[in-house]
């Protein structure tokens, strides 16, 4: 059984001036009967969030303003404590402000999480977003494992090499496979995931210090090291109706889009990803060591030659930071 006895808390966290998505979020899950809060963390946007949803008329809503941006990870700790504290919700359900859910998908999920086996706290669900093409291919059947490539260094390993050009060529031959009705997948992003409050008085919140990008592979890869899982359920969907950053750049010859696009969503992205992989997948430091230096190498050449040493430069710092864990919100100097 599901409905109105399982309560459910939707988090959102938007900034900026992102009305014209978080209007259409809002929409969609306040026609669920499922939802009984929709906690809004408003991170110093450049408009009233609180007056924009009196309008609305449901008193649901609620609404937190930061005087300043906390980032993902300080937004998404501030909804899931203020859920914990202050509601009696058995489920939190975490969107983006430009996540639109299908219209059956958290009926879906809670019907799904009633025949998955596992206690409260031992299981989190999780949409699937069709624009996340390894996502996708993990829905279809792919080990999910295979990303998880041990001492890679912004994904490169140099042992790696022949079995990733083995795994592109070999998929240009496999026939189109049907989704499966769940998969384990180790970690994901906030938007989509639904977990019960016995799974976040397991793993705690959000590392506010991460600030930006990652902060969410971080924290769901927790439900996994406790011994949980975290099922893909390719029947509920979450559409993205806002486009990432990068997801239009175009390759050239001799260059490199990490330097291209230096701005401060890149050195979170590198601070964040390099602290998040080596206190987790690293197993040899001799290997890691090796990829780093030989990726770092061929970065040096590329920025020689596209005129991007500056920007090289503060991708060393980024590298850095991560490595030996100097988190927080950073100095523009270092974008």
């Amino acid at each position: 059984m599901h409905g109105l006895e399982n309560k459910v808390s939707v988090l959102i966290v938007t900034y900026s001036n992102r009305w014209h998505f978080l209007e259409k979020v809002l929409n969609r899950v306040l026609s669920f009967n499922e939802v009984t809060q929709v906690i809004i963390v408003n991170n110093a946007s450049g408009y009233s969030v609180s007056d924009k949803v009196k309008n609305i008329e449901d008193n649901r809503v609620i609404v937190i303003n930061n005087e300043e941006n906390e980032g993902s990870a300080g937004g998404y700790k501030t909804a899931i404590e203020y859920g914990m504290v202050n509601t009696t919700a058995d489920f939190f359900w975490l969107l983006d402000d430009d996540n639109l859910p299908d219209h059956n998908a958290l009926t879906h999920l809670l019907s799904e999480w009633q025949h998955i086996y596992g206690a409260n706290n031992t299981k989190a669900l999780f949409c699937l977003r069709e624009d996340r093409k390894q996502h996708v291919r993990v829905a279809k059947g792919e080990d999910a494992q295979r990303y998880l490539v041990p001492d890679n260094f912004m994904g490169f390993n140099v042992f790696r090499i022949f079995a990733n050009q083995f795994y592109k060529l070999s998929s240009k031959f496999q026939t189109e496979k049907p989704y499966k009705n769940h998969v384990s997948i180790p970690y994901v992003p906030y938007g989509g995931l639904l977990l019960h409050r016995q799974m976040v008085e397991d793993i705690g919140y959000p590392n506010e210090r991460m600030y930006l990008y990652v902060d969410d592979s971080e924290y769901t890869y927790r439900i996994t090291k406790n011994k949980g899982t975290i099922w893909l359920i390719p029947a509920c969907k979450v559409i993205d109706i806002d486009k990432s950053q990068g997801v239009n750049y175009k390759r050239k010859f001799l260059h490199a889009q990490l330097l291209d696009e230096w701005n401060f969503r890149t050195y979170y992205h590198v601070r964040n990803r390099m602290f998040f992989y080596a206190n987790n997948f690293v197993k040899s430091r001799l290997s890691f060591n090796l990829n780093k230096a030989l990726y770092l190498a061929y970065l040096k050449v590329i920025s020689i030659v596209s005129f991007k040493s500056k920007e090289y430069k503060k991708l060393l710092v980024a590298v850095k930071d991560g490595l030996t864990g100097n988190l927080g919100k950073a100095d523009e100097s270092k974008f």
